[in-house]
């Protein structure tokens, strides 16, 4: 049997279990089990739903196995800022309420009547997004303060699911930043904040940093499973465990997918008024530096588009009609808030063209168009913006994740930028993870060994 390490990696639209190990000093990937993940109507709210989720990973586990594997370690990331809550019996009191839910709307104002937005921005250092888990705190505390009152424990979705797996309750650092309620300067959950918004701080415990093991299956999975291994923390941030991918330092990254996360690795956050005005976060990394991005809307937009045409092009097929259109010159921007949870993309791009006085797009090409250029706008000034705030010029941006493989994009951005563009890997989020798991295990000594490892082992395009 091959033994292998397993990265869970869930995103808002599907999860893989992926088996990975080192052959010749190569990272080997195989896809074990791939599911797709949703978000549905629930007691009112948009949810994930968390059981199934864990259901898919005990399939996972199981087809590992099956595929004559022995799995040594699991390590599970996710998206941020989602979470449940738990009872003293440890029993799930809340569901897993999606970020894109509404409860939120509005909220973000509110909590600013109670605690001052610059303050909050130069206390924890994380961009303001209505959905950030502070904001989704406070709203349970309007709606169901009784449930906050039963609460004992706060769990962020790959905590749960870690915890599902070990019975060992943990908040990991790099998903815990994500919450805008941690101190940038101690990693310690801000006091004063929590005792303003009325949660109470005993839900929270100390934040662990990843590449730590966290112990053994519970003694039900492993007579379920019939074998048992150590489950570790990546950066259980799926862009934590995404950028300890970049097969390159000193670079200007772009985390490409359904966000478009575009940073750079720095020894301390950037917490100055400037970086509050362009709105620019300063997230937990998973080799304890700071990961300084900016959210970008990125590739959900298209996603939304390509659901409305009835799934009719592909991804690849969108970049082709792109390139059809030379023409079509309208563009959006891309972080206005009426692109976050639209009732329809198509309608909701035309009418930002409307209002602005631009072409309506009508065809599926000109539509692609409109949101490539409209990201690759938004990227080209985010570059510049990360120059001014960190005082270096950066002559490369590196693109990883799904998105990578967008040709028109990645050459489009080199033209605009004149920077050289490096692409791939595209599995970056799960070799962030497993590359992680390697390290806590001494499989990968250094940061330098992992990022040869992941030069030598995968395609790196140049634009």
């Amino acid at each position: 049997m091959q033994k292998c390490n397993l990265a869970v990696d869930i995103g808002a639209s599907s999860g893989r279990v992926i088996a990975g190990y080192l052959r010749n000093d190569q990272l080997v990937l195989d896809e074990i089990h791939r599911f797709e993940n949703r978000m549905e109507e629930k007691n009112g709210h948009l949810c994930w739903d968390i059981d199934g989720l864990f259901q898919e990973i005990k399939t996972g586990l199981k087809k590992s196995v099956e595929n004559n594997y022995q799995p040594l370690t699991i390590g599970i990331d996710t998206w941020a800022v989602d979470f449940v809550l738990l009872d003293k019996d440890k029993n799930r009191i809340t569901d897993a309420v999606a970020y894109r839910d509404h409860r939120t709307d509005g909220v973000m104002d509110e909590v600013f009547q109670l605690i001052d937005q610059k303050n909050i921005y130069q206390e924890t250092g994380i961009q303001f997004q209505p959905f950030n888990t502070i904001y989704q705190l406070f709203a349970l505390q309007k709606e169901n303060p009784e449930t906050l009152d039963k609460a004992k424990y706060f769990l962020m979705i790959p905590d749960y699911l870690h915890y599902l797996l070990t019975g060992k309750i943990t908040n990991e650092y790099t998903n815990a930043t994500t919450t805008q309620l941690l101190k940038a300067t101690n990693q310690k959950w801000h006091q004063d904040f929590l005792e303003k918004l009325n949660i109470p701080e005993h839900i929270f415990s100390d934040p662990i940093e990843p590449m730590q093991k966290i112990g053994s299956l519970t003694p039900e999975l492993q007579q379920d499973l019939g074998f048992d291994l150590e489950v570790v923390l990546p950066g259980t941030h799926d862009t934590a465990s995404a950028v300890m991918a970049v097969p390159a330092q000193n670079t200007i990254y772009i985390s490409s997918g359904t966000w478009s996360l575009m940073g750079v690795e720095h020894d301390k956050p950037i917490s100055t008024p400037k970086a509050f005005d362009y709105n620019f976060t300063n997230e937990g990394g998973a080799n304890q530096n700071i990961r300084f991005l900016k959210n970008i809307m990125g590739l959900w937009m298209i996603q939304e588009v390509k659901r409305e045409w009835q799934d009719q092009y592909s991804f690849a097929e969108f970049v082709e009609l792109a390139y059809q259109e030379s023409t079509f010159t309208s563009k959006v921007d891309v972080n206005d808030q009426r692109f976050l949870s639209p009732a329809s993309m198509k309608e909701a791009i035309k009418e930002y063209c409307q209002e602005t006085r631009q072409r309506e797009p009508e065809t599926a090409g000109e539509f692609a168009k409109c949101i490539f250029d409209s990201l690759i706008e938004s990227y080209y000034q985010t570059a510049k913006e990360i120059e001014e705030l960190t005082g270096k010029t950066y002559s490369t941006i590196h693109i990883i994740g799904g998105g990578s493989k967008n040709h028109y994009m990645n050459e489009k951005l080199a033209a605009v930028s004149k920077k050289t563009i490096y692409t791939g890997p595209g599995e970056a989020t799960a070799i962030g993870n497993l590359v992680v798991q390697m390290m806590a295990t001494g499989e990968i000594t250094s940061i330098e060994q992992s990022k040869q490892i992941i030069n030598q082992s995968f395609e790196i395009q140049k634009f």
